[in-house]
Parts: C-alpha cells; structure tokens; sequence
C-alpha cells in the first residue's frame, strides 16, 4: 500500500502520521496474513515492541485494526474501512489448527447478532477454526464434511 494511501487512512480515522506508524500500517497492509505483536516486532525492526504495542493500541482505539483473538495469540489487521467509527470491513477469519495460520474470509460477512436488550455491541471477532485446504491436501484428507 502506497504512503499516500495511508496517511489518507490515517486521516479518515482522525490519527496524526509519525513515521513509525505509518511503517507499522504498511507492514500490516503488505502482509497476506494477521499479524502478532512478535510478528511486527520482528519485520519493523529497530521500532521497540513498546512503542508497536502503543501504535496498535492508538490504531485499535480509532478502529484501524482488527484485533483477532485466535485461542493462543493475538493478531492484528489493518482495516480498509473508510470510517472511524463505522466499519464497514468486518469479516469472518478462519483459524487453521494444524499450520496455525489465521486466514481472512473477506467474502464472508459476520452474520448479524440479536443482542438482548440493554446490551451494546462495540466489536465482534467472528472466528472459524479448524484445517485449512492446504493442510488437508498435505495430509491428504481428502474431503472433508463441513
């Protein structure tokens, strides 16, 4: 992702560029995958884990990122969303069990949630796990039933 596009990024979530986040959301956009906090730290070297973590934590608060809970870590992806407050890229994420990637299905929406009244939602991780194609055609698995 060019620098324009996410300083505009920035801009429509109503965060001040610094340089050290605009490298943190590049290397977020440029990765296939969601990321870890050890991931980032790794690939932004010399940016201290502190100072990712609080980019992140700035990034979570104006819903630039995705915070995902996959049951051993957390991860990060940027959101594509145009809206600091509405956001409109919400989608389901797969967990894959054996390879332990977490995979975007950005065809499948997070189905609607009917809360109970009184209840307020602020985000949803909609999380499916279990193997991904390429680990049931390495174990040769075949097809499995869903």
């Amino acid at each position: 992702m060019e620098t324009e596009r996410i300083v505009e990024l920035f801009e429509e979530h109503g965060i001040k560029p610094t340089a050290n986040r605009i490298v943190i959301a590049r290397t977020l956009a440029a990765e296939e995958f969601p990321m870890s906090l050890a991931d980032l730290e790794h690939a932004v070297y010399p940016i201290d884990k502190s100072n990712i973590f609080r980019t992140l934590a700035t990034f979570k608060a104006h819903h630039m990122v995705h915070v995902l809970e996959d049951g051993s870590s957390t991860r990060y992806e940027l959101c594509l969303s145009h809206d600091d407050e509405d956001d409109e890229d919400m989608h389901v994420h797969f967990f894959c069990e054996r390879c332990h990637r977490t995979f975007c299905l950005y065809d499948t929406p997070i189905p609607e949630v009917d809360l109970p009244e009184g209840y307020h939602m602020e985000t949803i991780n909609y999380m499916v796990k279990g193997l991904c194609p390429e680990c049931i055609r390495k174990e040769g698995l075949g097809k499995m039933r869903t």
